[in-house]
């Protein structure tokens, strides 16, 4: 007795991560994971780790993430590794106010972001 196990939402030789609550804007993080697209995984760690975007810190830390998920839930070669997907999605925004002249009030968005990154498994040619 027991549930049926949950069928895979990515196909055999891929894996991913998924980072929810980023502070800060959708277009913001999307500048960001567009510098990994298509890119080999040691590639695009080394691009986050020298990039100067605040963001690309928790950008390089979802793609370790779904670089481990790939090396040890689904047994993939991390040496063949490539960033097939890094997409981005909106989260809630917290609406904030100032004050401003005159009687007014200034609204301040502050938006978060969420992002996926799949990595795939290809085989080298020879």
């Amino acid at each position: 007795m027991g549930k049926e196990k949950n069928p895979r939402r990515v196909a055999d030789n891929e894996a991913m991560a998924k980072t929810r609550m980023l502070r800060t804007s959708p277009q913001k993080l999307n500048l960001v994971a567009g510098l990994i697209r298509g890119k080999k995984v040691d590639k695009a760690l080394a691009d986050l780790t020298f990039s100067k975007k605040r963001i690309a810190a928790d950008v390089k830390k979802c793609l370790q993430s779904a670089i481990a998920n790939a090396e040890n839930n689904h047994n993939l070669d991390v040496d063949e590794l490539v960033v097939a997907e890094a997409f981005v999605g909106k989260n809630l925004v917290m609406k904030r106010g100032r004050p401003r002249a005159r009687g007014r009030f200034g609204r301040i968005h502050k938006p978060f972001s969420e992002l996926t990154i799949k990595v795939r498994q290809i085989e080298e040619q020879a």
